[in-house]
C-alpha cells in the first residue's frame, strides 16, 4: 500500500500505536473480566472485534490483488506446522518430566520436518516462504532481530504477570493496571525511535534501544517477594521502550530492503516471524522457568503438610497458591517455598535474556547500516 518510502515508515509507526495501544487494553480488560466473570470470557470477549473487523475490514481497507497470485501449497503448511508442534512438544516434555528419548525423539524429528519445510521451499516454484528473500543481509538480520526480540519479550511476559498476581498478591485487575507505563513506554519508543534516526544510524539505534532492554532486564534479575510494584513497573518500562523503536525499524527494514513486488511476502514473513518468536520464547523460557521450579521444589523438604499438596505444589506456583489457600495457617512454608522457587526461575529466564539481547546488539552492529547517510536516503 505504501511504496514512498516515507509514507511507509510512518504508516509502520501508526501500526506499532495500534499495537501498543491493544497492548495496553488487553491486560486491563483481561483484568476486568477475571475479576468478576468466568476465565472463559477473556477469550469471548474476542468475538465481536472479530466480527467488527469482518464488516467494517471489507469497506475501510483498500483491496490489492496480485494478478499473477499464487496458489497455497498445503503441504508446505503441514509441514511447518507439525515441525513447530514436535519441537514444542519435546520441549515441554523435558521440562515436565526431564529428558527422554520421547523428547529427544520429537525434537529430532521436528527439526527433521522443519529442514524437509525448507528444501520444498527452494524447489517450490511457488512456495509458502520466499527463501530467495533471505538471501538479501539486511533481511535476513532485520529478521533476526525482530523474531529473536520477539523470544524475549514474550518469554517475560510468562513471569512478570504471574509474579506480580501470584508473588506481589495484585488481583489481575490492580496487575493489568500496573502494566499500563510499560505500554506508554512501548507507544513512546514507537513512535519517537525513527525521529532519532536522523541522528543514529540503524546499527546504532537499534543496539543503544536493545541496551535498554537489558537495563529492565537487569531489574527483573533482581527482584524478590519483598520488592515494590514499582520496581516490577520500572523494568517493564524499560523493556518496552527499548524494544518499541526495535519492532518499527525492523519492520521497515524487512519491507524496505524487499523488491516491491515481495513486498507482501516480506511483510508476511516479518509477522511470521514475530508470531514465531513470541510463541517459542513463551515455550522455551517457560520450560526452562518451569524446570527450575520444580528442581528447587523438589528439593525442599515439607513435614506436616500433606503429600497430595505437596505434589500439586510441585507443578506450578499456581497450584501451590491454591493449596497454600487449603490449608490455611500450614500452608505459608509451601508458599514462601513456591515463590521462592518461581523468582529462582524469573531470575534465570531473565539472564538468559539479557545474554541473548547482548548477541543481538553485536548482530545489529555487525549487519546493519552504519551510517547515518545511508539511512537519511531510506527514511
Amino acid at each position: 500500500m505504501f511504496q514512498v518510502p516515507e509514507e511507509r515508515t510512518k504508516a509502520i509507526g501508526i501500526w506499532a500505536l495500534g499495537y501498543a495501544a491493544g497492548g495496553a487494553l488487553g491486560p486491563l480488560a483481561g483484568g476486568l473480566l477475571l475479576q468478576y466473570f468466568w476465565w472463559g470470557s477473556v477469550f469471548l470477549i474476542a468475538i465481536p472485534v472479530m466480527l467488527l473487523l469482518l464488516i467494517t475490514g471489507p469497506i475501510l481497507l483498500p483491496e490489492f490483488k496480485d494478478p499473477q497470485a499464487r496458489k497455497l501449497d498445503l503441504l508446505s503448511a503441514f509441514l511447518s506446522l507439525a515441525a513447530v508442534l514436535l519441537i514444542i512438544f519435546g520441549l515441554k516434555d523435558i521440562a515436565t518430566y526431564g529428558i527422554s528419548w520421547v523428547a529427544i525423539a520429537s525434537i529430532l524429528a521436528g527439526v527433521g520436518i522443519g529442514l524437509l519445510f525448507i528444501q520444498r521451499q527452494a524447489k517450490l516454484a511457488d512456495p509458502l516462504i520466499d527463501i530467495a528473500l533471505f538471501r538479501i543481509p539486511s533481511f535476513s538480520s532485520s529478521l533476526t532481530l525482530y523474531g529473536v526480540g520477539c523470544f524475549v519479550m514474550f518469554g517475560s511476559f510468562f513471569y512478570t504477570y504471574q509474579y506480580m498476581q501470584l508473588v506481589l498478591g495484585l488481583t489481575p485487575l490492580v496487575a493489568g493496571l500496573w502494566a499500563l507505563p510499560s505500554f506508554a513506554g512501548f507507544m513512546l519508543g514507537a513512535t519517537q525511535g525513527p525521529n532519532l534516526l536522523k541522528r543514529l544510524s540503524h546499527a546504532q539505534l537499534m543496539a543503544f534501544c536493545l541496551l535498554l532492554a537489558t537495563i529492565g532486564f537487569s531489574i527483573i534479575a533482581r527482584l524478590d517477594a519483598q520488592s515494590s510494584v514499582l520496581w516490577t513497573v520500572v523494568a517493564m518500562f524499560f523493556t518496552s521502550i527499548g524494544f518499541a523503536p526495535v519492532v518499527t525499524m525492523a519492520t521497515d527494514l524487512v519491507i524496505g530492503s524487499a523488491p516491491p513486488e515481495r513486498a507482501g511476502a516480506a511483510s508476511a514473513i516479518s509477522e511470521t516471524s514475530a508470531e514465531f518468536g513470541g510463541a517459542t520464547g513463551m515455550a522455551v523460557l517457560g520450560s526452562l522457568g518451569t524446570a527450575v521450579y520444580r528442581q528447587f521444589m523438589f528439593s525442599k523438604s515439607f513435614e506436616g503438610i500433606p503429600a497430595e499438596s505437596v505434589q500439586q505444589a510441585r507443578q506450578t506456583l499456581g497450584a501451590a497458591v491454591n493449596e497454600a489457600n487449603k490449608l490455611g495457617a500450614d500452608g505459608a512454608k509451601l508458599l514462601t517455598t513456591a515463590q521462592n522457587a518461581f523468582i529462582n526461575a524469573m531470575h534465570m529466564s531473565a539472564w538468559v535474556s539479557i545474554g541473548i539481547l547482548f548477541l543481538l546488539i553485536w548482530l545489529a552492529l555487525r549487519t546493519l547500516p552504519g551510517r547515518v547517510a545511508q539511512v537519511n536516503q531510506t527514511v
